[in-house]
């Protein structure tokens, strides 16, 4: 059951202004019967707009550009975080990130309210890659992919699983790897001398990010998208 305005929001696209003001005036009905009350907790599927059913959705899947100075968590007293960053029609309760990425690194946050489908494209045995591209300080050595296709220890002695590494310039690569651990990429471009100075994800599994998309903006993922990644 939820609030009757979010219901006609989310179903229908519209901001929470106009939501509840097609409510008040009449438009609304619940299980075939009109309903003004916008704080009403209904069932989405007995909800209708001028007569035409809401579409409801179980799960919310977004592609989101996370840009710079964001942080990747559902809420915070102090700093801005994607979920702030949702359109108010996408906006629902349990939305949360699928993964993190640090506050300077940008690119493609996953964002749902579907736990299942977040711990299968997480979980290291479920071998789904990441994608970065990444610019480091100093010159990529010839020999790093072997290293990082090896396994790369980090300082503190926590082994990384084996991860693609690509030159794709002086001091650019692209790196892929299938966990996540703490600022993994950079640690693990520092444990080989390297300081990684910008870094984006571009892909997760076979969905690349829409790069239509400018910072800060999101869209739900495609069906073949999701397909992808199911």
């Amino acid at each position: 059951m939820e609030r009757l305005d979010k219901i006609i929001a989310r179903a229908f696209a519209l901001g929470r202004r106009d939501a509840k003001r097609a409510i008040k005036s009449g438009a609304v009905s619940v299980a075939g019967e009109v309903c003004t009350d916008c704080e009403a907790k209904v069932a989405p599927e007995q909800v209708s707009l001028h007569g035409k059913p809401a579409q409801y959705q179980e799960h919310l899947y977004l592609m989101l550009n996370k840009p710079q100075g964001v942080i990747s968590a559902s809420e915070s007293a102090r700093e801005k975080t994607v979920i702030d960053l949702v359109p108010p029609r996408w906006r629902r309760k349990g939305l949360f990130p699928a993964g993190r990425l640090d506050k300077d690194t940008v690119g493609f946050v996953l964002i749902t309210d579907d736990g299942v489908f977040a711990h299968n494209i997480l979980s290291p045995k479920k071998h789904v890659e990441k994608t970065y591209y990444v610019q480091t300080d100093k010159p990529v050595p010839a020999d790093l992919p072997a290293k990082f296709a090896a396994g790369v220890e980090l300082f503190d002695g926590t082994l990384c699983m084996s991860a693609a590494l690509e030159i794709c310039g002086e001091k650019e690569a692209v790196v892929k790897i299938k966990e996540g651990k703490y600022h993994q990429i950079k640690r693990m471009f520092r444990a080989n001398g390297l300081s990684v100075t910008y870094l984006k994800r571009t892909a997760i599994g076979a969905v690349a990010l829409d790069e239509s998309l400018a910072p800060g903006e999101c869209r739900e993922l495609r069906a073949e998208e999701l397909q992808l990644l199911m």
